[in-house]
């Protein structure tokens, strides 16, 4: 074997190698790679004062709100919570301790919705403000995030190594061919 043809060898076997992953022993990995979301995440907003904190997820028509004290995050027992969403007036249903639930009409359309919650707990009133942010499909470009870099390198790896592998068959068969006439 010529030493050019070793060294295009040579080459093309660390170009190959150099779009291979890295690898890591027993021990030196770090576990498996937490699970990355499936899904788009559901809109949800805050409200809070010194007394309570409030914050709502939004599924659908359905809104499931969580209320607690701003204090220790203790659920507020016996609460009673009345919505002002967008301009319609609503009484959240308890289901718990500081868990309720508004059946919305419609889905609310994208954009901000401003939203406002009267809280009576025993002798304790509070009015708390936030917003609804809703966005239009906004994980859908998210799912399958790719790596240009990566891919770009693959394909430039692979073409240099065609091509390394294109000139040396040409050599090859040149080398091969047999020399026809001789000298005079």
């Amino acid at each position: 074997m010529t030493s050019r043809l070793l060294f295009a060898m040579l080459c093309a076997a660390l170009l190959l190698l150099a779009g291979a992953p890295a690898r890591a022993d027993a021990g030196h990995d770090h576990g498996d790679a937490p699970a990355a979301p499936t899904g788009p995440a559901l809109p949800r907003f805050t409200a809070v004062s010194d007394t309570f904190e409030l914050v709502g997820v939004l599924d659908g028509t359905l809104l499931t709100l969580y209320l607690d004290r701003f204090a220790d995050n203790a659920p507020v027992p016996q609460a009673t919570l009345e919505l002002d969403i967008g301009g319609t007036t609503v009484k959240a249903e308890p289901h718990g301790e500081g868990l309720f639930e508004v059946q919305l009409a419609d889905v609310p359309a994208p954009g901000v919705l401003p939203i406002t919650a009267t809280v009576i707990a025993g002798s304790e009133t509070d009015l708390l403000a936030g917003e609804l942010d809703i966005h239009a499909d906004a994980h859908e470009d998210a799912a399958a995030p790719r790596n240009w870099r990566r891919i770009v390198g693959g394909a430039l790896g692979g073409a240099v190594v065609l091509a390394l592998l294109i000139a040396l068959a040409r050599r090859a068969r040149a080398s091969r061919t047999p020399q026809v006439g001789g000298a005079a």
